[in-house]
């Protein structure tokens, strides 16, 4: 590992540069009441975060020339002392985080060169602009402070930062109520997880403190956490379930509820959808490269805590797989492009899951870096055609737009390849080695695992392949008056669906499994898993090349069947699915109404929770008791006293003062004389 030098040093400049954009904005916003002239704030916010990109890749090069399993580190000072334990305001680029920088400052820049020409044309923003370039340098600079953080501290200040980010951003037009309300429910979800986040970083600290070794970096924490590894903590016997557990087990579990709130899985997956109020731009920086990916990386980062937890480890696996197919359920009812997306999303963040639950790192993070490729070009591919169709979002009133925007329909086509799984694009190599790795895992009931995650996969091509056809084929069933305005947007747009595209076709070679490898004669072709060995506790698993053929075929093949039946129901007009939808009945209503798992909620929790709150803790606490006899009563005893005892005191009266000043004399006397 290398200490701080002038090469490491560079580090601090990779969160740095978009947090002082933000700060120049919001300066000038809340301080200054004044605007940048609208190219000085493109030129600030893009040049900041393509900047920190440039650092990123210097880093990486130079991370490359280090010994394997090396790491840059920049240790800018101690933020926290308190007897032997320091926690350092540190950053580190290790094979891990490197690959994190490269994604969320590579993808974060085109979407800033897009959100460019998405406000030009979507005038609901002109009078926040400057506002929203802002929040996204912000939520750069959270994002970037989570992954590069040295120890849990720093990366908790990240996850925390991306969380406030994620309600100004999803709440960005606020005078709309249900924006606003939406942005609240991300926010409030999202701490529900980290409650339990930082019931496990207590645990852990409190079992290393205990063990002599009080540190949270990451580095510490993996040398040192042999000594509690075979520890068991007894619960209470108010707390249901077993009373005696693994340390590391609950200290997985209760990690593993924060990133189910971060990464969007069941139970709190329900914030993520309705993060679809926000601009477009918005949801591809939060679905694809930044947020909702954190949890997915700090359960890989923690590997060495789930390698030692099979309990917790199945626990994310099961999530995932169940989350995966869920999700994939409620996408092939829903008729908003952006929600199709949104549970797509939580669907891919479940196999990510399932991967890290399996053990195969490795393949969580493929995905998660293919994922980012393919889900920001369908969510920025969407908002070019919501912008093209006038803020049109309802794919049934769609159709007929490959003629009108083509270059979009064949990007957009690219993007729904990849996530189905064809080869040769990326989706096909990193979803084959999750469920290659569901199948050859020893988690219990793995084949079920593994048959979940297949099944998911036809569903994706086919509520994919639903979502495109019925978007770019068939009549155009937009109103008349908007079908002569529809056209392909400008060229900050473009290049940015044009870059990811290239990514989303070729970012599977990083990934090259090696069943393919043998016949081309390469022995090591999976140069990610080459690149993050030495940093990942990854136990990889082998399979024969038989058996991986047939995987893959099988993977295939379904996602092809997917496809070709959501082009057989929806290419051309027909009536067929709405028949299928009426013989289903409960079933698909079901479905299509997710679930009725936000009104469960609302009538569970939000309603009993409001009428405490409103009735309880308000009208009869606060109101009645501290307001009532606290401080309004002690008002209403000095305005009593005030008015019917000392207003005779001060009657101005020279012959009253005197009295008083008689008595006063006489007691002060007399306590003196006693």
């Amino acid at each position: 590992m290398v200490g701080v030098t002038e090469e490491t040093a560079l580090l601090r400049w990779i969160p740095l540069l978009p947090l002082l954009t933000a700060a120049v904005h919001g300066v000038m916003l809340g301080v200054l009441r004044r605007s940048l002239p609208r190219e000085g704030v493109i030129a600030l916010s893009c040049g900041s975060v393509i900047l920190s990109f440039v650092l990123s890749l210097v880093a990486f090069f130079r991370l490359l020339g280090l010994p394997e399993g090396g790491a840059l580190v920049d240790d800018l000072y101690t933020w926290i002392g308190a007897g032997h334990f320091a926690a350092e305001m540190g950053l580190r680029v290790d094979a891990l985080s490197a690959v994190m920088i490269l994604v969320v400052t590579g993808v974060g820049s085109l979407i800033h060169v897009y959100s460019i020409g998405y406000m030009d044309e979507d005038h609901r923003e002109d009078r926040g602009f400057q506002r929203f370039f802002c929040y996204l340098n912000l939520f750069t600079f959270s994002m970037l402070m989570l992954v590069l953080g040295e120890n849990l501290v720093v990366l908790f200040l990240g996850w925390e930062g991306v969380g406030l980010c994620s309600y100004l951003l999803i709440g960005f037009w606020y005078a709309d109520r249900f924006n606003a309300y939406c942005g609240a429910k991300a926010f409030i979800v999202n701490r529900v997880g980290d409650f339990g986040f930082l019931l496990g970083i207590f645990l852990l600290f409190r079992a290393l403190l205990e063990a002599g070794t009080p540190t949270l970096s990451f580095a510490g924490m993996e040398a040192a956490f042999g000594a509690i590894a075979e520890q068991t903590v007894q619960l209470p016997a108010w707390i249901p379930g077993p009373s005696e557990w693994r340390l590391p087990t609950l200290i997985g579990l209760c990690l593993f509820i924060g990133a189910c709130g971060k990464s969007a899985q069941i139970p709190l997956y329900v914030w993520l959808p309705d993060a679809m109020a926000g601009p477009t731009p918005v949801s591809a920086l939060i679905h694809a490269a930044t947020m909702v990916t954190a949890g997915v990386y700090m359960v890989c980062r923690m590997d060495f805590l789930y390698a030692a937890a099979p309990g917790a480890s199945a626990t994310v696996a099961w999530i995932g797989g169940a989350t995966a197919l869920f999700a994939a359920t409620i996408a092939i009812a829903q008729t908003d492009i952006k929600k199709v997306l949104a549970y797509s999303t939580v669907s891919q963040l479940g196999y990510m899951f399932l991967a890290a639950g399996s053990g195969a790192y490795t393949a969580a993070m493929f995905h998660l870096g293919t994922h980012a490729f393919f889900k920001a070009l369908l969510f920025l591919g969407s908002g070019s055609v919501i912008l093209a169709c006038h803020h049109e979002q309802d794919i049934r009133k769609m159709g007929g737009l490959k003629e009108r925007i083509p270059r979009t329909e064949r990007l957009f086509w690219i993007g729904v390849l990849a996530i189905s799984g064809i080869p040769p694009l990326a989706g096909f190599f990193s979803k084959d080695q999750i469920l290659a790795a569901a199948f050859a895992s020893h988690l219990p009931g793995h084949l079920v695992l593994y048959g979940m995650g297949l099944f998911t996969a036809a569903l994706t091509a086919f509520y994919m392949g639903r979502l495109h056809y019925l978007t770019f084929h068939g009549e155009c069933r937009l109103d008349p008056a908007q079908r002569d305005h529809v056209h392909e947007r400008g060229p900050t747009i473009r290049v940015a669906l044009y870059v990811l595209a290239f990514f989303s076709a070729t970012a599977g070679l990083f990934g090259f499994p090696e069943a393919l490898g043998v016949p081309l004669g390469v022995e090591h072709p999976h140069s990610l898993w080459n690149f993050l060995a030495p940093v990942l506790s990854e136990e990889r698993h082998h399979l024969d090349h038989a058996t991986e053929y047939g995987m893959m075929a099988a993977a295939v093949g379904i996602a092809v069947g997917g496809l070709l039946l959501a082009r057989a129901l929806y290419r051309e007009p027909s009536d067929l699915p709405a028949r299928i939808a009426e013989r289903a009945g409960a079933l698909y209503r079901l479905i299509r109404d997710k679930y009725y798992v936000d009104e469960i909620y609302d009538a569970v929790i939000v309603r009993p929770l409001v009428f405490v709150s409103d009735r309880v803790l308000y009208r009869q606490v606060d109101a009645g008791l501290i307001d009532g006899l606290g401080v309004n009563g002690t008002a209403r005893a000095v305005r009593l006293a005030a008015a019917h005892v000392l207003r005779h005191a001060h009657s101005g009266l020279a012959q009253g003062y005197l009295f008083f000043l008689v008595v006063g004399t006489l007691v002060i006397l007399g306590y003196l004389v006693g």
